[in-house]
């Protein structure tokens, strides 16, 4: 995690302020695609909502010239000595329509902008999720791509309201055009000193929306840093670790301390924001009371009706308020534009692990096998070797074991033999081919690989079984042998609603396994796999001797006539292997049978009297 100055001070931020006003309209071509975005989602809605804003638009200014001729006609009717009510009944009649049709049109104007930003939501959601199965392991690795994802993240709810923003600018300029027709028809002028009335408030605001923008940005890992102590502070898998070593305080004060930096940050910000806001916002309202003063001395003189100065006073009222959003509303539109650059940034990244243009099968069956040809492989910024020199061959059936301390890079080696990683240096042939030429999704549909920090799916024991392949959630005849192989079945026969059981807490219904019993689940996925190459990391740390001893019976008939990588500690289950590879600090030191490895009296033979001590 990132340090924390303990004097309480926020740390220096490069970009803070440095959103310019130029950045912000450069930012507006955003909207075309984000607007394509919504319209993607469903054109029906997106057009109604539209349609009905504009409705919208229009109705105010009508209404309040109806109000105008009722005023008028009432004084008329004051006046005069015929008591005629048909128009002034006809009058009310059309605003008493009016003012129902304004009343359902809103109302169907914020049910749709809710139904229609929901499925923004979702549809974004997904998108980003799709896009992120694409990148590559080493992006996951890189806190810069986590920053870039967690800020796309934060626009599937955030940018909702962007879209009731645009809809409601288009609305409120439209309303603007028809109140300026009115205006412009008894004093143009008006007009103008409206527009200049408002414009130092739309540039404070333009202003402190950049600013905001910049502290949010700039102190995404710390947002980030912050989320994660939420959750290590107060979760069910780090619970016993925080209250064995008491660390409830450790994190509560590591939290707020970084919570209150960023306040102080955004506290200044929000002063000094609200400061500047009420003060210009007097220049509206002085602008406001000339244009009113001057429309109630020419009623005074004759020149203007009542009803006359009714309209023209609701009119540059709604105008300014008008105005007001419309430009206040533009600045947080540029703001959204922005964070919409996050999301579009992000869906901007490429993987470097891509099919060619024409990739060739998958050999199926494998004949030859594996060859490392002089491979080597350095993790995203960082400049030490994680592998390096590794020139062997892993032969088509064959087991072989990788043997080595933790670090060594044994987990390393089988990521970049699923095409998880590409390697920095070197290469790696598949039947004589190198592995550039396959296509990266195939060559892991042929790969079944349980690493020792599988994933505890918090679903249906059935699903957590599924996802060795996926597509075949619903074989639940193959579920059930995959989970009897893998010794899986007498665990889940213990539970109330046996596969369909939720596993793991974060759920009401859910049931937490042991250690030893979720080993037996994720064990499952490898059978269910039923791929040319399996691989297994660790896969009996958490058993017991009997199940271990059980477990290895049974992965030898799997792995009959198939190509396998075992990584183990213990070394009665690496002398299953044909082959034992020997690595350390990254580099091969040794490889060949547990026997010959034996009598050369190197590292391998080292590490097995070391452990064999253990248990005389």
């Amino acid at each position: 995690m990132p340090s924390i100055n303990k004097n309480n001070q926020s740390p220096k931020k490069e970009n803070l302020g440095k959103v310019s006003l130029k950045d912000r309209f450069r930012a507006l071509k955003n909207i075309p695609t984000f607007l394509k975005m919504i319209w993607k989602v469903s054109p029906v809605m997106a057009a109604s909502t539209l349609s009905l804003r504009i409705v919208k638009s229009v109705l105010p200014v009508v209404i309040l010239y109806v109000g105008k001729l009722i005023l008028d006609e009432v004084i008329r009717l004051t006046t005069s000595a015929e008591k005629e009510y048909a128009l002034l009944i006809t009058y009310l009649l059309i605003e008493l329509g009016l003012t129902v049709v304004m009343h359902f049109a809103g109302r169907a104007v914020t049910l749709l902008d809710s139904l229609l930003s929901d499925l923004y939501a979702n549809a974004t959601s997904v998108v980003i999720m799709k896009h992120a199965a694409r990148m590559d392991m080493d992006q996951f690795e890189d806190s810069q791509f986590y920053d870039k994802l967690e800020r796309a993240r934060r626009q599937t709810l955030g940018r909702s309201v962007l879209m009731s923003q645009l809809f409601s600018q288009v609305e409120d300029i439209i309303s603007v055009l028809f109140f300026s027709v009115g205006l412009a028809t008894f004093n143009p002028w008006l007009i103008l000193l409206l527009i200049v009335a408002v414009l130092p408030s739309f540039l404070s605001e333009v202003h402190f929306n950049e600013r905001s923008y910049s502290l949010i940005h700039s102190w995404t890992p710390e947002r980030r840093e912050l989320d994660y102590l939420r959750y290590i502070g107060a979760s069910d898998e780090t619970a016993k670790e925080v209250k064995i070593f008491g660390l409830s305080d450790f994190l509560i004060n590591r939290f707020s301390t970084l919570a209150n930096l960023y306040y102080s940050n955004n506290k200044k910000l929000a002063v000094k924001r609200a400061a500047w806001g009420g003060l210009l916002g007097i220049v509206a309202t002085l602008g406001y009371y000339t244009a009113y003063g001057y429309i109630i001395f020419q009623a005074v003189t004759g020149i203007l009706t009542i009803g006359t100065l009714t309209f023209l006073a609701g009119s540059f009222m709604k105008m300014r308020s008008l105005l007001e959003g419309i430009l206040s509303r533009f600045s947080s539109v540029a703001e959204g534009a922005l964070y919409l650059q996050d999301l579009f940034d992000f869906l901007k990244l490429q993987p470097k692990l891509t099919a060619p243009s024409r990739s060739r099968p998958v050999p199926v069956p494998i004949r030859k096998g594996f060859e490392f040809e002089n491979v080597g492989f350095k993790y995203i910024n960082s400049d030490k070797w994680a592998l390096r020199n590794l020139n062997f061959t892993l032969k088509a059936g064959e087991k072989l074991a990788l043997v080595g301390e933790n670090g060594a890079g044994k987990t390393t080696l089988v990521k970049l033999l699923s095409r998880l990683y590409e390697p920095t240096e070197g290469r790696i042939l598949l039947d004589g081919v190198d592995l550039k030429e396959y296509n990266p999704e195939d060559i892991r549909k042929n790969i079944g690989v349980i690493f020792q920090d599988y994933v505890r799916f918090q679903m249906s024991a059935s699903n957590n079984i599924a996802v060795g392949r996926i597509e075949e959630e619903d074989d639940y005849e193959k579920i059930e042998n995959s989970a009897r192989l893998s010794l899986a079945d007498e665990v889940i026969e213990s539970l109330p609603n046996r596969y369909q059981q939720v596993l793991g807490k974060r759920f009401p219904t859910g049931i937490e396994l042991s250690g030893g019993q979720w080993q037996k689940i994720a064990l499952a996925r490898a059978y269910m796999r039923d791929a040319q190459v399996l691989i297994l990391d660790e896969p009996t740390a958490a058993l017991d001797a009997r199940a271990e001893h059980e477990v290895f019976q049974r992965f030898a008939e799997l792995t009959k006539g198939k190509t396998a990588v075992l990584i183990s500690h213990r070394f009665s289950t690496v002398r299953m292997a044909d082959r034992i590879l020997v690595i350390e600090n990254g580099s091969m030191v040794e490889l060949g049978e547990h026997t010959e490895l034996m009598e050369m009296n190197g590292r391998y033979a080292e590490l097995f009297n070391l452990q064999a001590r253990g248990y005389k």
